[in-house]
């Protein structure tokens, strides 16, 4: 309940300032900056080194790529059903295929199942900001291009130029050299502002106006990243014979909300922001009801 009301206060206080006109128009650019060039780097510092590796990660790991990896079959197919352009597929594969799995996935972890086991989630949450920083930044690219295509060459620039991937790769990389526990406190402090920040970016970007127009690409994105995602993972769980707190957490994360990142990123690419945050904003209000529903199928199967 907790963690809801600071998500409401976070996007309401940045509608409340934009509809006051206090804040500059482009504000939002400003911390999406921060978010991306700090923040996020800040992150894959503050966990990737405490992380366990372990045979039993590579579900966790195999399955989150699977959920981007079959959301771009489902968002392509839906879309060409639809008529939609590169730029809304695009889109709708950025809103689809990656969860929220640590400002709303931690806590509702912590919550449900205790607070054990969140170095699964750590697994998850890296794994989705992996997939996001490569195969929904290849996305993104593809939708911001007026022509939809682009060459490898320039797909690989954007890859290993892009900030959060850098930081990724730094801190896998660099961790193995070097202990970083005395700027722990330094990478706790940067990496707080991600969520809070990011939502309220959301806020400031938020419209409401023509969100009825929105609803088939809305539900169609809701259905896939609530239900049919954490299906498929409950489906590889069975189907291999995972068992226990890994196969859990696993489906329990793929169960989250869209990542607010996904709302930074397509106002980098110059995707359809609007469609993005009213995603953002309805998956979380929706989600926190049908992760519930997942929490009793976890714990009645597993």
């Amino acid at each position: 309940m907790v963690n809801f009301v600071l998500i409401a206060v976070c996007i309401i206080a940045g509608m409340v300032f934009k509809a006051t006109k206090s804040i500059h128009p482009d504000a939002h650019k400003g911390i999406n900056t921060w978010i991306l060039y700090l923040a996020l780097p800040a992150v894959s510092f503050k966990y990737l080194p405490k992380v366990k590796w372990t045979t039993e990660m590579l579900f966790p790991i195999a399955a989150t790529f699977l959920i981007s990896v079959f959301c771009f079959f489902f968002i392509m197919f839906y879309s060409k059903s639809k008529g939609y352009s590169r730029r809304s597929r695009s889109t709708l594969e950025l809103t689809s295929g990656y969860s929220n799995t640590s400002f709303i996935g931690f806590p509702l972890i912590s919550a449900f199942y205790g607070e054990s086991l969140l170095s699964i989630a750590i697994i998850c949450d890296q794994t989705m900001f992996f997939a996001l920083s490569t195969l929904g930044i290849i996305a993104a690219v593809k939708g911001g291009s007026r022509s939809g295509k682009v060459s490898a060459l320039f797909i690989l620039k954007r890859l290993i130029t892009f900030p959060p991937l850098i930081g990724c790769i730094a801190a896998l990389v660099l961790s193995q050299f070097i202990d970083f526990t005395a700027a722990e406190p330094f990478f706790d402090k940067l990496a707080a502002t991600v969520s809070p920040l990011a939502l309220f970016s959301v806020g400031l970007q938020l419209k409401f106006n023509g969100w009825k127009k929105l609803i088939p690409q809305m539900s169609a994105s809701m259905l896939y990243k609530l239900i049919l995602a954490p299906a498929i993972v409950l489906g590889l769980a069975l189907l291999f014979n995972i068992k226990g707190d890994v196969a859990k957490i696993t489906v329990f994360e793929a169960a989250m909300p869209t990542v607010v990142t996904s709302s930074i990123i397509a106002e980098q690419f110059r995707l359809n922001t609007k469609l993005t945050n009213l995603i953002i904003g309805f998956s979380i209000l929706v989600g926190f009801m049908t992760s519930a529903v997942w929490y009793q199928i976890t714990e009645w199967l597993f």
